[in-house]
């Protein structure tokens, strides 16, 4: 039974450097603070779960393939748009939620911008109501504040190459 735990319990993240680690928790604390400032000069609920869940990416793991540009935005995006959808002709009803996680998630597949925390949008749409005006402003502004924020962080020594460079 033993040996079957240690696949679940062993950590597969390579050790950083404890500099490394302040570095990101700061991006990410710059970056929270920017979006909620953002939400009080605007009135927009900016402050979203998913949010968080995208600083992780961006400021702790920028050269993942999940953390680049066109995967943050593009996917949130495309999660709005299928929340958005999901709740116009199924308003509150959690099983449309549900589906539009799983349909949010096969179309970022197939469009190659997958962004995991962007598939919480569906959930956003169907339990808090938001009209799809509303949330596609939320998503826009919120993903390209955080992206614009992660290129500057990245550009502070010790520097992090963000976004990844195609050849």
């Amino acid at each position: 039974m033993r040996h079957h735990i240690k696949h679940f319990v062993r950590r597969h993240e390579p050790r950083g450097h404890a500099h490394h680690y302040a570095k990101s928790a700061a991006g990410a604390i710059t970056a929270m603070v920017a979006v909620g400032l953002l939400s009080v000069y605007t009135g927009l609920p900016l402050l979203i779960a998913p949010f968080g869940a995208s600083a992780v990416l961006l400021f702790g793991q920028p050269k993942s393939p999940l953390s680049q540009p066109a995967n943050v935005i593009g996917g949130y995006l495309l999660a709005a748009a299928t929340g958005s959808v999901a709740s116009f002709f199924f308003p509150g009803l959690w099983l449309a939620g549900a589906i539009a996680v799983g349909v949010t998630i096969g179309l970022m597949l197939v469009l190659r911008v997958t962004h995991p925390p962007a598939g919480a949008v569906p959930i956003v749409a169907i339990a808090s109501h938001f009209d799809p005006p509303v949330l596609f402003e939320v998503v826009s502004l919120g993903s390209v504040l955080l992206v614009t924020i992660a290129v500057l962080h990245h550009l502070i020594p010790p520097r992090q190459q963000y976004p990844l460079r195609v050849d």
